[in-house]
């Protein structure tokens, strides 16, 4: 980040979409980057477009493989997620690229701290609860969890009975069927709200976790693939990868890779729960939801299908970026559990022989992640006043912010100053009490 502090915002957009420091690929890696690009053209037929437009935005991951991973299942209209989209749309463009593809996590839940989160927006000063669903289900439920015939409802929590003007536009704008999950309704409200507010040169494609689950489970029923001959058949390596996260956990490194659950998520009516990998077998702790599914690639990929289990992060990043080879744009806490992803899975495969081209390739790689969310916050950025002050679209937003300084665009970067993880590390690193050896390897 050094280079680019006192350059514009512009700048610093087309150096993290410029492919050319990624590292050669390999057989699986091809076949990895195949598969995802597969995962891409499913999602973009799923959202309308053409078989024609639907390959084309597969063959732009091919060859230009960048990812945004940071906002969370967010409208686009919601700040956290409406600024990272403008920087995305500086970079590609400055590229002349017609895709902005977009993981965008769904394990997560409604709320992620009071009135905020993928369940809610504000507008006008006050804070609308999307699906007018029950503090009690926002923190039941999981967003990518089922939910029968949700729909967009915008209850706002003033006692008025007239919506603000914001919340009356968006209203008109939003589709009013109902939809299985949140995460469907908020990808299929993104695709509307795109085409009012952004310009049509970049079409936006976003995927939750269902599709990932999906996207791993490919893999696993191709007995010669990495992720199944690897990763799941030889129990070895599994159990690597958790010994190392464990040791991340006993060291200043702590917490920045939680072991939440393993590898898996379970699912059962829209909530997630922790499943643990015991006898070859990951097992629920839960009594209420006693599932047991062996830890092998047909069993895996069959549970997948059903929605049993869902991917953790870990082997989201394993399917999206590491083995494929794509860069991933992330947010502040990304910049520092990506890499120690990168480190468990290269640690694993050096304890089990260190001949893998997988493991040549990650030592290869340059900046497989970088900062790409909140990049551009404004303080108390208001997107709805934004967009209407440049008469409806963002087009001329774009090219006001992108002629900012870096330092100017960050605003006041509240996302690394108020997370208690990074002030933690920071203190740590103050007090010299993170050894240069342990930053070495677990940047390895």
């Amino acid at each position: 980040m050094k280079d680019f502090w006192d350059r514009s915002l512009g700048d610093y957009a087309h150096a993290v979409y410029d492919v050319r420091y990624l590292a050669k690929s390999s057989d699986d890696r091809e076949v990895a980057r195949a598969r995802l690009r597969d995962l891409v053209v499913r999602v973009a037929r799923r959202r309308g477009f053409g078989r024609d437009d639907a390959a084309d935005a597969g063959a732009q991951l091919l060859s230009f493989p960048v990812l945004q991973t940071g906002p969370h299942c967010l409208l686009a209209l919601e700040p956290d997620a409406f600024y990272t989209h403008l920087f995305c749309m500086m970079g590609l463009t400055s590229h002349a690229r017609r895709w902005h593809i977009s993981y965008q996590c769904s394990t997560v839940k409604f709320s992620e701290k009071a009135k905020k989160g993928p369940g809610w927006l504000k507008l006008d000063g006050d804070a609308v609860n999307l699906f007018g669903m029950s503090r009690r289900d926002m923190d039941r439920l999981s967003v990518c969890g089922s939910a029968d015939g949700l729909r967009f409802l915008l209850s706002a929590g003033t006692r008025s009975d007239s919506d603000s003007p914001s919340t009356a536009r968006l209203r008109t704008l939003l589709p009013q069927r109902g939809f299985p999950s949140a995460a469907e309704a908020i990808e299929a409200g993104n695709q509307i709200l795109w085409k009012h507010f952004f310009p049509p040169t970049v079409q936006i494609l976003q995927f939750s976790d269902v599709d990932v689950a999906d996207l791993v489970a490919d893999h696993l029923e191709q007995p010669k693939s990495w992720l199944a001959r690897c990763f799941v058949e030889d129990p070895r390596f599994s159990l690597a990868v958790l010994s190392f996260v464990d040791r991340l956990n006993g060291s200043a490194w702590g917490g920045w890779i939680r072991r939440t659950t393993d590898f898996f998520w379970g699912m059962r009516e829209g909530q997630l729960f922790v499943l643990r990998l015991k006898d070859g077998a990951l097992r629920s702790e839960r009594a209420e939801a006693d599932i047991a599914v062996p830890f092998s690639a047909l069993p895996l990929a069959e549970a997948l299908r059903s929605r049993i289990i869902l991917p953790n992060m870990l082997i989201v990043f394993l399917v999206l970026s590491i083995l494929p080879g794509v860069r991933v744009l992330g947010g502040c806490r990304q910049t520092i559990y990506y890499p120690l992803m990168r480190a468990a899975f290269a640690a694993a495969m050096e304890k089990l022989g260190g001949n893998e081209p997988s493991l040549d390739l990650l030592r290869q790689d340059k900046r497989p992640g970088v900062w790409g969310h909140r990049v551009l916050r404004p303080n108390d950025g208001d997107p709805f006043a934004d967009t209407m002050g440049a008469g409806g679209t963002v087009s001329p937003l774009i090219h006001r912010y992108m002629a900012l300084a870096l330092r100017q665009a960050c605003g006041n970067l509240e996302s690394f100053t108020a997370d208690s993880s990074w002030a933690a590390l920071s203190s740590e690193l103050r007090a010299g009490l993170v050894d240069r050896q342990d930053a070495e390897w677990a940047w390895a």
